[in-house]
């Protein structure tokens, strides 16, 4: 499958804070559908946007950054009312945002917060660590500073549908200079993005997304425990008179590629163990929220 084939999404939030597992909330949604022709350029574009009611005053720092007040958003729907439309435009699509786990994470707390979960997807990118490694002489890998580099036109920075887009097009420009694969399998290496497990019978989709398919923590989703899913990843075993690695190259890939876009804050190790108890994430990943049921 050629990854151009696919229906590739740019999102963005703007937010009333930075941390959504302590009370801040979304208050703009948007995410944009990019069509790619064969020759690697951007034939359409589809916006999706949304102002959201964040059931809370927004802070007058979060106003200055997006320009989105109170006034702006006090007739708007709440998230939970959007939720479902932004499940549908996110489901099933290749997703590409600028420090992902930050617009990731207040969406999927966002989500939970009324019954609905993350939607299966394709491959997930970041830009920003993509940017640091193929632009290594850029001063700034911001958004703005990317865009600028590649030619990609930005106006009106900090609103969710023109950073959303510009993300967009700052990807496919990326593609397009760097001669990326076109196949998808392929594509998701170059671009170092998460996507669904290999089929090796250690994870699988679950109704909570991926899950532990074998083991002390099987039919469990990997969110919950990227401390296994770590040492899945250096995990040795004895063969005959060497030792390798536990699980296949494809699983450990899979491993990484997840905990550097899924996983927040830094990973710890005990030099002195390799159990899976000597590996620990802080923070956790996805605390409940504040209210959640």
């Amino acid at each position: 499958m050629l990854w151009r084939s696919c229906r590739l999404v740019a999102f963005d939030t703007e937010t009333t804070g930075l941390n959504p597992f302590d009370g801040d909330r979304v208050i703009e949604f948007a995410a944009v559908e990019l069509r790619v022709g064969p020759d690697g350029s951007v034939t359409g574009v589809t916006p999706h946007q949304m102002l959201i009611n964040p059931e809370r005053p927004i802070p007058r720092d979060a106003s200055r950054v997006s320009g989105i007040t109170d006034d702006m958003v006090a007739d708007a729907p709440l998230f939970a009312e959007q939720a479902r439309k932004v499940v549908d435009v996110l489901s099933g699509a290749i997703l590409v945002a600028h420090n992902l786990a930050f617009d990731l994470n207040f969406l999927r707390v966002e989500l939970r917060r009324c019954g609905q979960r993350w939607p299966p997807t394709r491959a997930e990118v970041d830009t920003l660590p993509l940017s640091q490694r193929l632009l290594p002489d850029l001063r700034s890998h911001k958004l703005e500073a990317v865009c600028s580099a590649l030619g990609v036109t930005l106006e009106n920075a900090h609103r969710a549908t023109n950073d959303a887009e510009a993300c967009g097009r700052a990807l496919v420009e990326l593609t397009r200079r760097t001669s990326a694969p076109t196949d998808l399998d392929a594509f998701i290496a170059w671009a170092d993005a998460a996507s669904p497990p290999p089929q090796t019978g250690h994870l699988r989709e679950g109704p909570d997304g991926v899950e532990f398919a074998e083991g002390p923590l099987a039919g469990q989703p990997v969110e919950a425990h990227p401390d296994h899913l770590q040492w899945m990843v250096i995990a040795l075993e004895r063969r005959g008179d060497a030792w390798g690695h536990r699980y296949p190259d494809s699983v450990r890939t899979w491993a990484r590629r997840w905990l550097r876009v899924r996983a927040a804050g830094r990973v710890r190790a005990n030099p002195r163990g390799q159990g899976a108890g000597d590996w620990t994430l802080d923070p956790a990943p996805l605390p409940e929220p504040e209210g959640a049921a």
